[in-house]
């Protein structure tokens, strides 16, 4: 199985940050402008890009169309993007501006049938399935509105959702990880991959250093994210790539 490492950049109030388990309280700024670093990474080899509008993901109305085209036109990089989907034509404008891929995240908790939908409208391979889970009361659970509350909804039932509707790419983050510097959550994904081995999933959440990246290969990941550990310096992209 092939494998892609996909550097990610994170936009709030136009600057690259980090958070620390998705709580926008504990926020680390990085000095590179998204654009620059974007350059930067495709300069050290990238192919691709994950890069998420976190404004809009709490607030809806992705705002980094601009950004977006600049990317896609000026570096070569094919980006993976979201943060606010919650239409059909916002999908499309994103793929309009250049997205290789539109990632889909509380909309595809909230709605599995809408996004279902698209899966046929738009392809399996324009849409990444973004499931954000907390392990609670013996199951993988899908909280919502910046990770506060509960959906009703555990990871086990939209995976049968997403598999029957034929989705291909699904983003799957260990909340209690994301941001942490601990680890990907390897029983997490061993687990995906048994109840939905046709998907390519993309490990994201603590990913700290390269033997990491080739522990979630090794556990039939298709890619993974990373974000902190690249920003710090604890390995260096072409590094990455080379995993």
């Amino acid at each position: 199985m092939s494998f892609t490492v996909y550097p990610a950049i994170d936009v709030r109030a136009q600057a690259v940050v980090r958070l620390a388990q998705g709580d926008y309280e504990r926020q680390t700024t990085y000095a590179d402008s998204p654009l620059a670093l974007a350059q930067r990474y495709a300069e050290s080899g990238a192919h691709w890009l994950h890069l998420i509008d976190l404004d809009a993901a709490r607030e809806g109305g992705y705002t980094l169309a601009p950004l977006l085209r600049q990317i896609t036109q000026g570096t070569g990089l094919k980006v993976q993007t979201g943060g606010g989907i919650r239409s059909e034509d916002d999908v499309q404008r994103l793929l309009d501006h250049g997205a290789a891929r539109v990632v889909v995240g509380s909309l595809a908790v909230r709605d599995p049938a809408l996004v279902s939908v698209w899966l046929q409208r738009f392809g399996a391979e324009q849409l990444v399935i973004a499931l954000d889970t907390r392990f609670a009361d013996g199951q993988w659970q899908l909280p919502l509105h910046g990770w506060t509350q509960g959906s009703g909804r555990s990871l086990d039932e939209l995976a049968a959702v997403y598999r029957k509707a034929g989705a291909r790419h699904l983003l799957c983050t260990d909340i209690s990880r994301d941001g942490m510097m601990a680890g990907p959550n390897l029983s997490l994904y061993q687990h995906l991959r048994k109840i939905f081995p046709a998907a390519q999933i993309q490990a994201s959440g603590g990913i700290r250093d390269l033997a990491d990246i080739h522990a979630a290969r090794g556990v039939g990941c298709a890619g993974a994210v990373l974000g902190k550990a690249l920003l710090e310096g604890r390995f260096d992209l072409p590094q990455a790539l080379a995993c």
